[in-house]
């Protein structure tokens, strides 16, 4: 006998801020395996913290060949987002990333309750999410900052882990 569907929604009216996040390491090169494990336990020793803001951490798969790994959260607002991007230990795993990918490439994609969205893609050999259909740019400027690519209004409430003129350091920057 068939029965109906449960079918529930969810008032989010006391979330005005609400910022949801997906993020996704997938491996490049075979080094990227000990990177993605790596960060498995220090990602989940990060959450079991439950930093100031995080409504709610869950991992998923995005495939097994080759291996990337993807997780959704939803944050109470960006501050609370960009607070804990920004302090340990999370600003030294992004500074150490950026130095050398480990074989690895990195996304997010941020969208927000009150309209606007924003992405970033660190060495993806696969073009993901709107880099598969949006036109691409260098993420410089204000585009090498999610408040900046967001068009957030505010300062940053705490320190960038590397600012750009320190990343761009040395190559061919126009």
């Amino acid at each position: 006998m068939a029965s109906r569907v449960n079918r529930r929604t969810v008032d989010l009216t006391g979330y005005p801020d609400l910022l949801v996040i997906y993020l996704g390491m997938r491996v490049n090169r075979m080094q990227g395996l000990k990177t993605v494990f790596g960060f498995g336990p220090r990602i989940a020793n990060s959450v079991e913290a439950r930093p100031d803001g995080l409504l709610l951490h869950e991992n998923f798969l995005l495939s097994m060949f080759p291996p990337h790994a993807g997780m959704r959260q939803y944050w109470r607002d960006f501050d609370a987002l960009e607070r804990w991007a920004r302090s340990d230990p999370h600003r030294e795993w992004w500074r150490q990333f950026l130095r050398d990918s480990g074989g690895t490439g990195f996304w997010h994609e941020a969208y927000f309750m009150r309209g606007g969205m924003e992405a970033v893609y660190d060495d993806m050999v696969k073009a993901t999410g709107f880099l598969a259909f949006a036109p691409a740019s260098p993420a410089r400027g204000a585009m090498f900052s999610a408040r900046g690519r967001a068009a957030r209004p505010g300062s940053p409430v705490a320190e960038a882990p590397i600012v750009e003129p320190d990343f761009y350091s040395g190559d061919d920057a126009v």
